[in-house]
């Protein structure tokens, strides 16, 4: 982290030496409810789409990840008893992927599997099942993950040219197919691609970002130097070692793949120099300071703890309090986490300073630091959020310390899982007891959830 990204982290210097202190409090275990852990998780490498995952299928990543938990685990497949995965743009052959994934990597086809879809948060939406299931004594070992690969998207014929289809494969004669025929135009051909963009409201994603960031007055250069913030902490934690979810992924017929390739420090002298993606020429957003379509998968491996402990486990995390949010889709599309972490911290009995973790979803920069700005406007809250006081202002020195989203990438279903595990992992390291978990997802929803530390 160079002297460039200091104006960011200027309070670091007073903060680290508090957080050094070692501070023991209360666990959140709850009377007459299971407690559930994450034993552990990983994922295979992250990748730019139209990389080395192009020519594979969704079900052949999340496949890996399952694998890759297998071997990391030593867990029994018959001690499996469900298995979830998240996903937001669906291979039309295989729509429940989980259950394709599950057979391919080798699992009882007993164990049943289903698959979730929340946008950018469908992961977390398949962890939090997993919880539901354990908690209500369902199942007492769950495995959820995530998968996305936007190499292959499904390209669909227009309407029209659906319809007809559809008409001709009915037509009996040949008059009726002739005269369906004749309705033909050459726009029927226009193909239907898929957008990042919301339905509701026909806005794409980064559109709105530009929109948040300027209605929160944050700068083209604040965007820069925390992108580059991203992408240092990332090479950082990269070079030291410290993403130890990596699984590596030989991939068929070509190379074992086995780090993040997106991870790509620059100069803001080079970050200055790109153009707006959304808003043009005046927005801020650029390909630089938003998140990279993303082909890549998780899996993480939850169970009740009594039963971890019975099969010799030493968990890495508990799973506690979770919550969900919706927003307005149109100006507050992006602005979950501020909405969800107050919210999750009260159910929790926590303040922000008992969070020695913090783990955000990076969509964007501009989303990123919007959210810092709401977070610690009182204005923002009374107006807004129904709140008397603001929720507080994010200690950098605390916050996505190992790179996010606009570094490690982002394949929609699997972030989730990727944010818990590092969660887990930086507590482990540090010694902390509680992180916090946040992100936005399209359709204006959020969602945040306490990770606590396991005793050690």
């Amino acid at each position: 982290m160079g002297p460039q990204i200091l104006p960011l982290s200027c309070s670091s210097q007073l903060l680290a030496a508090s957080a050094a202190q070692p501070k023991s409090k209360k666990t959140l275990a709850k009377p007459n409810m299971r407690n559930i852990v994450v034993v552990d998780g990983v994922r295979i490498p992250f990748l730019l789409s139209g990389t080395s995952y192009k020519d594979l299928m969704p079900h052949d990543l999340a496949r890996a990840a399952l694998l890759g938990l297998l071997q990391r685990t030593n867990v029994p497949k018959e001690v499996v008893d469900y298995i979830i995965f998240g996903t937001v743009i669906q291979e039309v052959k295989t729509s429940n992927v989980a259950r394709e994934a599950a057979l391919g990597a080798g699992f009882s086809d007993k164990t049943p599997a289903h698959t979730v879809t929340m946008a950018c948060i469908s992961s977390n939406q398949a962890m939090t099942t997993a919880v539901g299931l354990i908690a209500s004594g369902q199942s007492d070992v769950v495995v959820a993950g995530g998968v996305e690969l936007m190499s292959d998207v499904p390209i669909r014929h227009s309407r029209k040219m659906r319809k007809m289809m559809l008409d001709l494969n009915k037509a009996k004669t040949l008059g009726q197919r002739l005269s369906l025929l004749s309705k033909f135009r050459l726009n029927f051909l226009s193909p239907e691609l898929p957008a990042v963009a919301e339905f509701s409201t026909s806005e794409t994603m980064g559109h709105s970002a530009d929109r948040l960031a300027a209605a929160f007055a944050v700068s083209r250069l604040e965007q820069d130097e925390y992108a580059l913030r991203s992408h240092s902490l990332a090479k950082k934690a990269q070079d030291e070692g410290l993403l130890s979810d990596v699984v590596p992924f030989k991939v068929p017929g070509k190379d074992t793949v086995t780090k993040d390739n997106g991870i790509r420090p620059s100069s803001l002298e080079q970050l200055a120099k790109l153009k707006p993606a959304f808003i043009k020429p005046y927005g801020t957003v650029t390909a630089a300071n938003s998140s990279f379509l993303t082909d890549g998968a998780s899996a993480m491996l939850i169970m009740a703890e009594d039963k971890a402990l019975a099969l010799g486990y030493k968990p890495k995390a508990y799973l506690r309090d979770f919550v969900y949010v919706s927003q307005d889709p149109k100006d507050q599309l992006l602005l979950g986490p501020t909405y969800a972490t107050p919210k999750v911290l009260e159910k929790a009995g926590l303040t922000m300073t008992d969070i020695d973790v913090f783990e955000f979803h990076e969509a964007f920069s501009g989303q990123i630091l919007a959210n810092f700005k709401a977070m610690d406007s009182d204005w923002f809250a009374q107006n807004y959020m129904g709140r008397k006081t603001k929720v507080g202002l994010l200690p950098l020195e605390k916050f996505n310390i190992w790179g996010g989203s606009l570094s490690l990438g982002h394949p929609f279903g699997a972030t989730g899982c990727r944010l818990v595990m590092a969660a887990a992992n930086r507590l482990r390291k540090d010694g902390g007891q509680y992180g916090l978990v946040a992100a936005c997802a399209a359709g204006g929803q959020g969602h945040a959830m306490i990770v606590e530390a396991y005793p050690k």
